[in-house]
């Protein structure tokens, strides 16, 4: 069965107080209310990892990401954070790939390539981000770039590889458009996703890979739209920032 998993990306959220307590009040609130079966993560700004981590050390059903990570192992890199500093901190997964990475740092396929066997090298399990903006919606061709995308930053894996992925779908025309994404339509995208990775590795790999939604995830539509068959979860940008909201759209399933 496909791990379900609701992960919290922060962005550039939360000065170093204000994430102690947005994670101690996750941590209760998971604790008293969310089944076993769930998994959640915090996505935090690379400031809190430490102290999140620490804070985390007694809560198993909460797992700790970066937001980014270098392609490099390490050297002259002025900003930039490796895997392997973010597995000693104590950090399990980290987010590439995130639209606004690909927008505002142009980020290619070929470079998260890179990043994503960095990350698995050094053990940190990448939630791949994928998605199309209103022009390729709108042109009708989401399908073919959505994939494509897949194709040139993941089918260089191995099978045993890919099952480790997890991946995030983005539909970047429905995150602060005013336009919005059915259940219909997040639904139908995974399913393409999913179908796509069958075609390389087969039907059993694919049915094993958790595909996140990432597009304005909210408490009051997170039950319908975790509701399609292949969707497994979700990446939640906005509503990760109050624990509230968050935890109840992790007990949506």
């Amino acid at each position: 069965m496909r791990k379900r998993i609701v992960a919290g990306n922060w962005k550039m959220n939360k000065n170093l107080e204000e994430g102690k307590k947005l994670t101690s009040e996750v941590i209760n609130i998971v604790a008293d209310e969310l089944n076993d079966d769930v998994q959640v993560i915090l996505g935090t700004p690379f400031i809190h990892l430490d102290s999140v981590s620490k804070l985390l050390k007694d809560s198993p059903k909460i797992g700790l990401s970066a937001q980014n990570c270098s392609e490099h192992e390490s050297g002259a890199y002025t900003g930039e954070t490796s895997a392997a500093m973010l597995t000693s901190i104590g950090a399990e997964y980290v987010i590439l790939g995130h639209s606004e990475r690909r927008e505002y740092f142009g980020e290619t396929n070929e470079q998260l390539a890179a990043k994503t066997d960095k990350a698995m090298e050094h053990g940190l399990t990448p939630i791949f981000c994928c998605g199309e903006a209103l022009d390729i919606r709108e042109a009708g061709t989401q399908k073919e770039y959505v994939c494509q995308q897949l194709t040139d930053s993941l089918f260089h894996l191995s099978a045993d590889d890919i099952k480790k992925i997890v991946i995030a779908y983005e539909p970047i025309w429905a995150i602060g458009t005013g336009k919005t994404a059915s259940a219909e339509q997040a639904q139908e995208m995974h399913a393409d996703i999913r179908t796509h990775l069958a075609g390389k590795y087969g039907a059993e790999v694919a049915e094993e890979i958790s595909i996140l939604y990432g597009g304005s995830c909210k408490p009051s539509n997170a039950k319908e739209i975790f509701a399609g068959k292949d969707v497994d979860g979700g990446l939640i940008g906005g509503a990760s920032l109050v624990a509230r909201d968050f935890v109840d759209i992790a007990k949506s399933f």
